[in-house]
């Protein structure tokens, strides 16, 4: 199994990043042939550099084997993308064998920079690139640019512009709502809220959109504040909340977009010895469902995800399309599960 691991930092220029990317993918991802999205897996035999060939050439009509992925995904300092990033490795391998080619590149949340990759990862005729937006609109014209070029793009864990074949997410409205309406029910319908908010990628967007939906119900919770971005990140987790407790002395509960972000927010209670709150998340990490089961710690509860399955499901959606198997809906959600206190014992989040 060929695989190229590449995480960049936002500071990396353009041509740099560019540059880099491409000596690799020349050297990894060699003259693939495309076809059609919907399962994945590749080998490559080839030794001649790859050219482009139109959209029209590339419509599949029978078994194609999958020779490459490509995988540009938002951070991979996130252990949740770290196993999306395993299980794309290891999907590609099971459906295209050890001799697929497969590069999994951190975009750092720059457009720019995830511009960049794609682009090389087109020019390289990947047989599928499986995308994780850093800007669902903002990624529009490199994806459109793709797809003319015969390429099949699968976005999953957020929402793309541009005419992406496939979407595979977690049903993130559902988990804000889930995850709120045990906010909302634990406080018995009053208190003082906080929403840890992140990058504006559809996924996190509509979380805070789901919460906000079932906050509004109470006409005696208050949202204190909710466009704090901590990046998705516990640094950033820490640094948001460290600011919100300086600024709000009564806080209630806290909705965190993400367990990262929610596991620095406990850490910045802990700082400033505040105990007069708990926290809700959502992902199902394990150092989340540790924190839950701890008696004594401010986390409360998690909205377990599925990085796994749907980055398996990206590469077979893929393949399939590949195959000229498009599937009957292009977009796909996978449902959500509360993990709390009370059954964190008997349920498991992603691993």
């Amino acid at each position: 199994m060929n695989v190229k691991k590449i995480a960049f930092t936002s500071g990396v220029t353009r041509s740099v990043i560019a540059a880099s990317l491409l000596s690799i993918i020349s050297g990894s991802l060699i003259s693939c042939t495309n076809a059609s999205p919907d399962d994945n897996t590749a080998t490559n035999t080839d030794t001649q550099p790859a050219t482009n060939i139109s959209a029209e050439t590339k419509t599949a009509t029978g078994n194609r084997k999958l020779r490459s992925v490509a995988f540009t995904v938002g951070d991979l300092s996130n252990p949740f993308f770290v196993v999306m990033g395993q299980a794309v490795e290891a999907e590609a391998k099971r459906i295209g064998g050890k001799d697929v080619n497969v590069i999994i590149a951190s975009s750092a949340y720059d457009l720019n920079q995830q511009a960049n990759q794609i682009e090389n990862f087109t020019a390289a005729n990947t047989d599928v690139i499986v995308l994780n937006a850093a800007d669902k609109s903002g990624i529009r014209p490199i994806v459109e640019r793709a797809k003319k070029a015969g390429e099949i793009v699968i976005a999953v864990d957020t929402g793309a512009e541009g005419g992406v074949d496939a979407t595979i997410t977690t049903n993130n409205v559902q988990a804000g709502e889930v995850s709120c309406k045990y906010i909302a029910d634990r406080l018995k319908g009053k208190g003082n809220v906080v929403i840890v908010n992140g990058p504006p990628v559809d996924s996190v967007i509509q979380r805070v959109s789901g919460c906000e939906n079932v906050l509004s119900k109470y006409p005696n919770i208050k949202i204190l504040s909710k466009n704090q971005n901590a990046d998705g990140s516990r640094d950033g987790g820490l640094r948001v909340m460290t600011d919100l407790l300086t600024t709000f002395p009564k806080i209630d509960a806290v909705f965190a977009i993400n367990d990262p972000s929610g596991l620095g927010a406990e850490l910045a209670a802990k700082q400033a010895q505040r105990k007069d709150f708990f926290i809700v998340g959502v992902d199902g990490a394990p150092e989340a469902i540790t924190a839950i089961a701890n008696k004594d710690g401010l986390y409360a509860a998690t909205a377990t995800q599925n990085p796994r399955g749907m980055a398996q499901k990206a590469v077979q959606v893929g393949n399939d399309i590949l195959n000229g198997k498009k599937p009957a809906n292009p977009t796909i959600l996978i449902p959500v599960k509360l993990i709390a206190k009370d059954n964190v014992s008997t349920e498991k989040g992603w691993e």
